[in-house]
């Protein structure tokens, strides 16, 4: 050892022991870098190990100084990559443009859990806020040796790290790591998923220092995928795929008997698979997959048909048995509240199944080759994917590569995630690449759904008009009747066609709000699903996961207790709400509609077109928002117009206000088209939802004229979840301004014309 390295008591060993984080000191002298060599220390040449605890799996210099940023989320419409982007750009000094977000491949990137509850930024973000933030310390110690000046005597620009009294002593990220990859540990917590968490030795900026975060950059793929220059999933081909498609039955629950596979002999190439309920085709061509898919004959199971009545789904949720009920929340002694209460006013919510409806029908693509695989799939949970693929397949996980690629969305628990299931097994059975391509019937029809419920809403009002007891229950199918990713064949259709043990998870929501009553008691119950096994019906996540069906009935029900305490609605909920950012929310919406105080409903109009306003609010984790909704009633018809939205939001710091309002457009255009059209129908035998006009959606044409969005922004707050909160409170809002313009209450959920004209009359 050198005399300068015995005078700074630092060894190379021991310092390549300690993951090459060393923190170089004031006075280290100018030859250090020659001693310890910390630029090997602190990078290396072939890309290390993809492991959470290593910053080379987040950050990289490549050779031209630009960034690369390798996420383990998935971009589902909202634009997270331009977040991201700044996030990262700010910590390291860097031009925006100079980063580039690649997420979703399981080889470039660790498991964060892909598109799950609004955690794009709000985890996921934080992880590479603190990665980056790392890396730029790093960097600016590999220049602090190589230029032999003191860390506090150097800034940064634009990747090029600079002595303050002096701007010709520099040296570029580039040339001090370009190509090479980060050898730093990160002090890991241990955990995948959405809580996955790193960090390093560095602390992000304080925010007054930020430049790019706050900005609102706009989005660079937008023109591309509007003019059909950019690949999605249904655009991948490989050398020598063929082409699939799988066949379901015509009553749930049914199995393939007989396979008549001469049927199907007049196809050139087209072939069969059929493994215990699993059946599919394949074919040289697309085309002549479709033909062999509906030609096929088949002899299926003599089954009982499943499903009750449609129309006796809210009856059969009330008697149904319940498999869990979970106690959320209880303060004081409801039931003692309510014996002694003046007045009790009670009320019962319903929602139905709904579909995700995505715009186009879910695609996959499979290539086995060698015991390993490879799947380009649209499911919003990649890494999962990978599981799953590997468990049907049986290989290990780390020989699958699972390879996002932009699909027609998936809010959730959509179709994507079956497809590249279906497609994994075909091509193993096939010998071949399989692109597999469901169909609007199946993507409809069989995917995931939201869960139906009822909930049970009562309060107690004392002599004053106070209420002195709340009580909440929810009671509805388990939003994880199958899991929310399909990283288990039990989770999957083909999973469970092919006999996979069930395991079925139970779990709704709780009202997230800050009312503060004396006596309070919150609840949900679970029922079991009404086929087990390969089912139409069976449910999972949807956008928001049961937030939007349980706030729908909290937020009416705060309605009409207002309404029959003959109180304004703002004026009454600000009364029981103590969180300060939750009041704030309430006033800002109220205040940017200039919100007149009077209790509804409106007894001032008559004539056939009425209008009326309704305000419901939230929060979902640490995000608040509330709405506003300006309806227009047609009496005659029963049609509802949505005019005006107005949403104030708090999601913490606004990493990019341009993104954070298309999200909150994009949830309000959503939870309108579930408040007003979808509802999943379904007969005795199956699903009776699969296209667009058995299950319709929002038009354009009943779009809102207007959404005023006032954004609140808190950068002392970490940023919070924007993709899901403002999806809550929108169908009570309606409901709420339906109330106020014809004086009825309607409970169930969607607003239909013809349900809204039968209430009327």
């Amino acid at each position: 050892m050198s005399k300068n390295a015995q005078a700074t008591g630092i060894s190379r060993r021991s310092m390549l022991k300690a993951g090459g984080a060393l923190v170089i000191s004031v006075g280290m002298p100018i030859g250090v870098d020659a001693v310890l060599n910390i630029r090997a220390a602190f990078a290396q040449g072939t890309k290390p190990p993809l492991a959470p605890d290593r910053l080379a799996s987040y950050i990289a210099i490549n050779g031209d100084g630009g960034v690369s940023a390798f996420l383990g989320k998935t971009d589902m419409g909202q634009g997270l990559f331009v977040a991201i982007g700044q996030m990262v750009a700010e910590e390291l000094d860097v031009p925006f443009h100079s980063v580039t977000v690649m997420m979703g491949d399981t080889a470039t990137s660790v498991n964060q859990g892909g598109a799950s509850g609004s955690t794009g930024i709000w985890m996921g973000g934080r992880q590479m806020r603190m990665a980056a933030a790392e890396a730029r310390r790093v960097l600016v110690e590999m220049a602090s040796a190589k230029l032999g000046i003191s860390v506090e005597a150097l800034t940064v620009t634009d990747g090029v790290v600079q002595a303050r009294s002096d701007a010709a002593k520099k040296v570029s990220y580039a040339e001090l790591i370009g190509g090479r990859y980060f050898n730093v540990q990160l002090a890991w917590n241990g955990k995948l998923d959405n809580a996955l968490y790193a960090p390093g030795k560095a602390q992000p900026k304080d925010p007054k220092e930020h430049k790019i975060v706050g900005q609102p950059i706009a989005r660079a793929d937008i023109a591309p995928k509007v003019f059909a220059q950019q690949d999605f999933c249904t655009d991948i081909k490989v050398p020598g795929m063929v082409h699939g498609r799988v066949i379901r039955p015509p009553i749930a629950g049914a199995v393939p008997v007989k396979v008549d596979e001469s049927s199907i002999a007049g196809i050139p190439g087209a072939r069969v698979f059929w493994d215990r309920g699993f059946l599919g085709v394949v074919a040289e061509n697309e085309w002549n997959a479709v033909r062999a898919a509906q030609q096929l004959k088949v002899e299926w199971s003599q089954t009982r048909p499943p499903f009750p009545d449609a129309g006796a789904l809210y009856e059969h949720i009330r008697k149904a048995p319940v498999r869990k009920r979970e106690l959320g929340k209880e303060s004081g002694n409801v039931e003692e509240a309510f014996k002694s209460a003046a007045r009790v006013i009670e009320a019962e919510y319903e929602w139905p199944f709904q579909s995700h409806a995505s715009m186009g029908p879910a695609c996959a693509l499979v290539e086995i080759k060698d015991g390993h695989a490879t799947v380009w799939t649209g499911s919003q949970k990649p890494h999962y994917t990978r599981e799953g693929v590997a468990a049907m397949i049986g290989v290990p996980g780390e020989n699958v590569r699972a390879i996002w690629v932009p699909g027609p969305g998936s809010y959730g628990r959509n179709d994507a995630g079956d497809a590249a299931i279906d497609a994994a097994v075909l091509a193993k059975a096939v010998g071949r690449p399989v692109r597999l391509q469901y169909t609007r019937e199946q993507a409809t029809g069989w995917d995931p759904k939201g869960p139906a419920s009822i909930h049970r809403a009562r309060a107690a009002i004392d002599n004053a008009g106070n209420v002195v007891a709340f009580d909440f229950v929810s009671k509805g199918f388990s939003r994880l009747d199958v899991f929310s990713r399909e990283g288990r064949p039990e989770h999957t259709l083909a999973g469970q066609l092919t006999g996979a043990a069930l395991r079925s998870d139970d779990a709704f929501r709780l009202p997230e709000q800050s009312y503060d009553f004396a006596n309070k008691r919150l609840a949900w119950e679970t029922i079991p699903p009404l086929l087990d096994r390969a089912s139409p019906l069976r449910t999972s996540h949807l956008r928001d996961p049961a937030g939007p069906q349980v706030h729908f009935a909290s937020e009416s029900f705060m309605d009409e207790l207002a309404a029959a305490l003959q109180t304004d609605p703002v004026e009454f909920r600000l009364r029981y709400v103590r969180d300060p950012r939750d009041i704030a929310v309430i006033k800002a919406a109220a205040d940017k509609v200039q919100w007149q105080s009077r209790p509804s409903p409106r007894r001032d109009q008559t004539g056939n077109a009425v209008s009326g306003r309704g305000i419901a609010y939230a929060q979902r984790g640490p995000t608040r928002c509330a709405v506003v909704a300006e309806v227009e009633v047609d009496r005659s018809s029963g049609k509802i117009r949505g005019r005006r939205f107005t949403v104030a939001h708090d999601c913490g710091q606004i990493i990019n206000p341009d993104g954070l309002r298309h999200t909150i457009e994009g949830n309000v255009v959503q939870g309108l088209s579930r408040a007003l059209w979808e509802e999943v129908k379904f007969d005795p035998e199956n699903v009776t939802s699969i296209d667009w006009m058995t299950y319709p959606i929002l038009d354009i044409t009943d779009a809102p004229e207007a959404i005023d969005i006032v954004l609140i922004n808190r950068p002392e707050i970490a940023p919070s979840g924007a993709g899901e909160p403002s999806t809550r409170p929108v169908a009570a809002a309606v409901a709420n301004a339906i109330f106020d313009a014809t004086g009825v209450r309607i409970r169930r959920v969607p607003f239909t014309p013809d349900r809204v004209r039968a209430a009327l009359s």
